[in-house]
């Protein structure tokens, strides 16, 4: 699972954003207003970037100083735990964006945000604080512990808009409704009601009732944005502070005023579902009922302010990720993806000459690695390199030996013979290895090129005896000349002391004298004479 810095001020700045909870409302502001001045953020008219090497990817990283967008494939050496990655271009440090991107408008996920409350842990926090009371009847102890079940919903309500701000699109679990502080928020939030309350009383008072009810309607508007700022800040101050209200709404834009019209119709619709149940219903099944619907539509519209944090986490300063069913990031980073990501990103750019710089520093490294070396083979081609498949031509024919890769051998040959016609690999054994290959792929002419005075070539190597055999073999099975095929058996029985290596000499003798094709002694399992 990615980690997550917990957006607990809602920093909005040009700058990698500070979050901390000691940040005062007003440098908030200053802060959102240098940004939209600097013009690093617009509110309702930011940009959602993707990726500049992969445009169909969301950006996950941006650089500062050269304005590119990178995609996870690009920064695979990055630590989204830490938020700290370096460029590729300048090396200097990226911001983290996290979803900020990919991340769709809410009304896009209106029928999750319907089946949030549904889901196992939210369905046992909604019945145990809706039912409890049942039980209790009136007295002190019904009233007591209807006023703790009523801070536990409102804390575990304020958990989900912590938990889908950081990311989480699951409901928390149910210890976060019981286990740890937060308790206080309720009594905040009734706080926080009362002094809106008052607010509007003393408008009503002072300045009449139609001022006080333009008062009435500003206060109910801010009523979202206010929950986000209490939710974040934990702060009573923070939650009734207009500089802080006005900052978050000019932040997320037109969007928040679209959120405002869904709470208000829910609002209506939840408000006519409990009329209905209490005036059609016994009371003993209208109350828990009635307290049912209340509880889920808290669930529902704390998820979807969480969610709007969430989707304008870029314009509010901070960067959180999608968090559930992520496999954990892996510690111990592969390097061979950076090199991936290097060479993709030169390549996209044109620098050619650098991703043979990187290939070839790679190979320096690890010089049999089978995907740098195809990549040098296919980039050499591409760029008709034929100085670089000379100077790595050992290292790319061990590696189509290996890989069985006769067509690209036979070309490779064929190119360097074309710039030098004297051209022959230098070590013995791989030598052999590739007329093998070539031989067993019905290519004669390029294997016996290949073997072309190689007696001559390295009359102390050891593979002469196994390079006169293959000749021997090409000779009768491909070209029909048993006589030349049984000089060279003869040679190379002058030239091993190999008694396994003798019999199998002596065995291809005897089909050349019949004039029969030159097949391998076939495997006896019969025990050996002690």
């Amino acid at each position: 699972m990615g980690a997550v810095t917990r957006p607990r001020t809602l920093a909005i700045s040009s700058s990698p954003p500070v979050l901390c909870h000691e940040k005062s409302a007003q440098a908030w502001f200053l802060a959102r207003q240098s940004a939209i001045i600097g013009g690093c953020t617009a509110g309702n008219n930011a940009v959602k970037n993707d990726c500049h090497y992969h445009p169909l990817e969301p950006a996950k990283w941006v650089c500062g100083e050269c304005l590119i967008h990178y995609c996870p494939g690009c920064m695979p050496d990055a630590d989204p735990g830490r938020h700290h990655g370096l460029c590729p271009h300048c090396g200097r440090t990226l911001r983290y964006l996290g979803a900020a991107t990919e991340a769709v408008p809410f009304w896009q996920r209106l029928s999750a945000f319907f089946r949030y409350p549904f889901h196992w842990d939210p369905l046992l926090v909604v019945a145990f604080c809706t039912l409890v009371p049942i039980f209790l009847g009136q007295g002190i102890l019904g009233w007591v512990t209807y006023v703790v079940l009523a801070l536990v919903l409102f804390k575990y309500t304020y958990a989900v808009i912590r938990y889908t701000a950081e990311g989480h699109m699951k409901p928390p679990p149910v210890a976060a409704a019981w286990s740890g502080d937060g308790f206080a928020i309720g009594i905040q939030q009734m706080v926080v009601f009362i002094a809106m309350v008052l607010l509007v009383g003393f408008a009503m008072a002072l300045l009449g009732p139609i001022p006080g009810l333009v008062v009435g309607a500003l206060v109910v508007l801010a009523l979202p944005a206010s929950i986000m700022v209490l939710a974040m800040e934990n702060s009573v101050f923070a939650a009734l502070n207009p500089l802080n209200l006005t900052t978050l709404i000019t932040a997320i834009g037109w969007p928040y005023f679209l959120l405002y019209g869904f709470l208000i119709l829910m609002t209506m619709a939840s408000g006519a579902a409990q009329d209905f149940a209490v005036s059609h219903l016994d009371p003993e099944i209208a109350q828990p009922l009635s307290g049912f619907l209340s509880s889920t539509y808290m669930l529902i519209l704390f998820h979807m302010l969480g969610y709007l944090l969430f989707q304008y986490q870029q314009e509010l300063g901070f960067a959180s990720d999608y968090q559930d069913d992520e496999a954990p990031a892996d510690p111990q980073r592969d390097r061979s993806r950076r090199i991936d990501a290097d060479i993709d990103m030169n390549l996209k750019e044109g620098n050619y000459d650098r991703v043979a710089g990187i290939l070839e520093e790679s190979l320096i490294r690890d010089p049999a690695n089978p995907t740098r070396l195809e990549q040098l083979y296919r980039l050499s081609l591409a760029r008709n390199d034929r100085e670089a498949l000379k100077r790595h031509h050992g290292k790319l024919l061990h590696w189509m030996v290996a890989l069985r890769r006769h067509r690209e051998m036979k070309s490779l040959l064929a190119l360097l013979r074309q710039q030098d016609a004297e051209f022959q690999p230098a070590d013995p054994e791989l030598v052999v290895a590739c007329a093998d290959l070539l031989f067993l792929q019905s290519e004669p002419k390029p294997a016996l090129q290949l073997l072309k005075d190689f007696h001559k070539r390295f009359p102390e190597s050891d593979q002469v005896a196994p390079a006169c055999i293959l000749v021997a073999r090409i000779l009768a099975n491909d070209f029909r000349q048993w006589h030349k095929a049984a000089r060279f058996l003869r040679f190379a029985r002058q030239h091993t002391r190999d008694p396994g290596l003798t019999k199998t000499i002596d065995h291809y003798l005897g089909l050349a004298q019949r004039e029969e094709p030159l097949r391998a002694p076939r495997a006896s399992f019969a025990p050996m004479a002690e």
